[in-house]
């Protein structure tokens, strides 16, 4: 006889975990907003000035990334002109979310051509079966693939013939951006040369302490992000028996590294008014400037977590659709200037 697997958990709709371990990821809210979650096949002819593949990084452990190449303009013509690249790690709290998903799709594709950028992708390993570090490792892993790249060590042509590896930029949203922080605090101990990291760009971050921010409090949940999904994610993702103070959650906090005792590149942290987790990225914020780091601030007024990721809100509502275009130009002025 077949026991029937209870369920034990479940997250928002997105994620549902069963007493025998196995995770169901089949989206189970509202079947208007399914489509942001479906997969986009990569392709590689040009479509609306991008084109995309997806690359297996290493074999033995299945490391893949999603690489998006802007069509080169007229004036762009000339061999010797390469482009940055920009290494992006998704969020979903460690938990959900896969690089093919059609809200990064839209999201990534429009900054490869908007920066003139390659843009990295990487599929990274989910939580509660991957707990952290392993998306982590996954970010620093496909750094350092970048680095045999460019030492010519391996051959990836859309890479190897196109790519600036002397501008090379990390970027994520939500727990992406933990990512960036916490692979831009690892490269700073590594010899990456001739590759350099010319910047970080944290969007949104899931940085959060064990005792609830004000905004937490007062700010109104939104469409990808509710306190269900900061509480349950990280339960399933945080090393067993870690709180919300884990430095990877909490990196201004007392139990993270010291922020002035890192070598970071420039960062530009992305924040929206109205983000429920604004309080503790300002905090971040506040001690990256303490401990005399480069870092620029790029505040979204009016705007929700992850606003630019919510495709029928960029459609439907003006605010979000004007407050996006500034978002991705903040983002290619940074660039464009390291």
């Amino acid at each position: 006889m077949v026991r029937e697997k209870k369920l034990v958990d479940e997250v928002s709709g997105w994620l549902r975990l069963y007493d025998d371990g196995s995770v169901d990821r089949t989206w189970t809210g509202p079947p208007q907003v399914q489509f942001m979650a479906d997969p986009v096949p990569p392709h590689n002819e040009f479509i609306n000035g991008v084109a995309t593949k997806d690359v297996m990084v290493d074999e033995m452990s299945g490391l893949r990334v999603r690489i998006y190449v802007p069509e080169r303009k007229p004036e762009q013509d000339d061999d010797e002109t390469k482009l940055p690249v920009i290494l992006h790690f998704h969020g979903g709290g460690f938990c959900i979310s896969q690089a093919d998903w059609f809200m990064y799709y839209h999201m990534y594709a429009n900054l490869a051509r908007a920066a003139n950028a390659i843009c990295v992708s990487v599929y990274l390993r989910l939580a509660p079966e991957h707990r952290l570090p392993a998306p982590i490792n996954d970010g620093c892993s496909t750094l350092l693939w970048l680095r045999s790249l460019a030492r010519a060590e391996s051959y990836e042509s859309w890479l190897s013939d196109d790519a600036d590896f002397s501008r090379v930029f990390l970027i994520g949203d939500s727990s992406g951006g933990n990512i960036v922080h916490e692979v831009a605090a690892r490269a700073g101990r590594l010899d990456l040369s001739p590759l350099k990291l010319a910047g970080g760009i944290p969007i949104h971050p899931g940085f959060v302490r064990a005792v609830r921010s004000r905004s937490e409090l007062e700010q109104p949940e939104s469409p990808l992000l509710t306190l269900d999904m900061v509480d349950k994610f990280l339960s399933l993702s945080l090393p067993v028996g870690s709180t919300k103070d884990h430095p990877i959650t909490c990196p201004m906090g007392s139990r993270a590294p010291e922020l002035d005792s890192l070598k970071l590149p420039p960062f530009l942290l992305c924040v929206a008014e109205k983000d429920m987790i604004v309080d503790t990225e300002m905090e971040y914020f506040e001690a990256m400037k303490k401990a005399k780091k480069d870092v620029e601030l790029l505040i979204s007024p009016g705007m929700s977590h992850s606003f630019y990721l919510n495709k029928i809100a960029i459609d439907m509502d003006p605010q979000t659709s004007e407050q996006t275009e500034s978002l991705i130009s903040g983002i290619v002025e940074f660039v464009k200037k390291h």
